[in-house]
């Protein structure tokens, strides 16, 4: 492992030269500021809520480093080949088996047993569990984010219904209505270059989605050709639009004329689409979790967490960092200024989530979500299953042998994490 991350160091230094190293250089042990490093908008949000920290800890200055989301995976990365990483960053939940590989991240489980804030027993479980790699805690939940599904209460009623579905067949008969006359309207709307939805399908069934400790992959099992199958069956019934989320361009206008009558997404479209719908429509759409196989489904345990890499020389006003970003006052204000919903249940207690009729669905589907597995090489695989699983949208493979090329390219992609795992040594990105 050491020999590896050596190497990587070495490779990645060569092959990011100048792609921003020397804009992270680490600071002043004696200065007691603190580098905390966000991606996307959480920069903004928690900027609002340092001045109570830094009054709290007189002398501790944090430095907040916004990080766009299409740069932040390479920088983390960059930083970590260049001696460079900040004291804390957040980090998305499938980067954490990637970090923890290269042996970037603090270990957490001592500094949660010592703590009087952070309690595990108060998250939601399955959110949590994506910071434990090898029974080892290396990150706490910051929020989290999961996909349900927003509907037209109004649509629905026109074809007699009166309550959102409640399993897959019940959710089929809705969308085969709305969607008649074929090619005019549609009943849901799944972009076909966006993974997240089938895989929340995928997430229902039983069998998971790799195999022998995430040496293989399992897509060809029954539980995924069942939830492939349904996926495409959307496409091939004309009840889900053969489209792209560049193609749909405004899918809140879409929504709002009546285009698809369900849209699979997530809690950062709350806020949109009381901002994009005009008032008279606010009434007609409402937010539930998604139906499953049998009755209510699973969806994807997503989100970000706060870690500490190793290398920092400020650990414990880090964790203090981390522990106040971890009260329930203080998520419920980060949930007011930006609407990232937080992961602890005791945090939903305040009124401005517990009487928002469109969060309350969030809260009951983060109860009945799962995490997707936890390899290094996991985002590289899902994007491979959703240009395989669009090609079967389009008719050009078969369920059987979409899973079996889905199978192919898993398998190639975590040929050096066998070759890792059969000879001893932690599995490494």
């Amino acid at each position: 492992m050491k020999r590896f991350a050596r190497t990587l160091r070495v490779g990645l230094v060569l092959a990011l030269a100048g792609a921003g190293v020397a804009g992270c250089a680490k600071h002043d042990e004696g200065s007691r500021t603190l580098q905390l490093w966000t991606i996307g908008r959480e920069g903004e949000a928690v900027a609002k809520l340092l001045p109570e920290f830094e009054r709290e800890h007189p002398g501790l200055h944090v430095e907040v480093q916004q990080l766009p989301l299409t740069a932040a995976h390479q920088k983390l990365l960059t930083a970590y080949a260049g001696d460079s990483t900040p004291d804390i960053t957040q980090l998305g939940n499938t980067w954490v088996p990637e970090m923890v590989a290269l042996d970037a991240l603090e270990l957490l489980d001592a500094r949660v047993a010592g703590s009087k804030v952070v309690d595990p027993a108060d998250y939601f479980p399955a959110i949590w569990s994506t910071n434990v790699i090898d029974g080892k805690l290396y990150g706490v939940p910051w929020y989290v984010d999961t996909r349900l599904l927003f509907y037209r209460k109004d649509l629905l009623a026109k074809i007699g219904y009166d309550h959102p579905p409640r399993d897959w067949a019940e959710w089929r008969d809705m969308m085969a209505k709305l969607s008649t006359p074929p090619g005019k309207t549609y009943g849901v709307l799944l972009p076909t270059n966006e993974f997240e939805q089938l895989l929340a399908l995928a997430l229902q069934q039983d069998d998971p989605l790799l195999r022998d400790d995430g040496r293989y992959g399992n897509f060809r099992s029954p539980g995924f050709k069942k939830a492939l199958a349904y996926y495409v069956s959307l496409f091939k019934d004309q009840q889900a639009p053969m489209m792209t989320n560049v193609g749909i361009g405004n899918p809140w206008a879409a929504f709002g004329q009546g285009f698809f009558a369900f849209y699979l997404s997530g809690p950062w479209n709350i806020g949109e689409f009381r901002k994009r719908l005009p008032p008279e429509q606010q009434g007609d759409w409402a937010t539930t979790p998604l139906p499953g196989p049998d009755g209510p489904g699973a969806s994807n345990a997503g989100g970000s967490s706060l870690v500490i890499f190793r290398r920092s020389k400020h650990k414990d006003d880090a964790w203090a960092l981390i522990e106040f970003l971890s009260r329930p006052a203080i998520q419920e204000r980060f949930y007011q200024i930006l609407g990232d919903m937080p992961p602890r249940r005791s945090s939903w207690d305040v009124p401005a989530l517990k009487n928002d009729d469109k969060a309350a669905a969030f809260r009951d589907q983060l109860e009945r979500v799962k995490p997707t597995p936890p390899v290094a090489e996991w985002e590289r695989i899902v994007t491979e299953m959703q240009l395989v699983a669009a090609q079967a949208a389009h008719g050009d493979l078969t369920i059987d042998q979409a899973a079996d090329e889905i199978d192919r390219r898993a398998n190639r992609l975590l040929e050096k994490r066998r070759w890792m795992l059969d000879h001893g040594h932690k599995a490494s990105p």
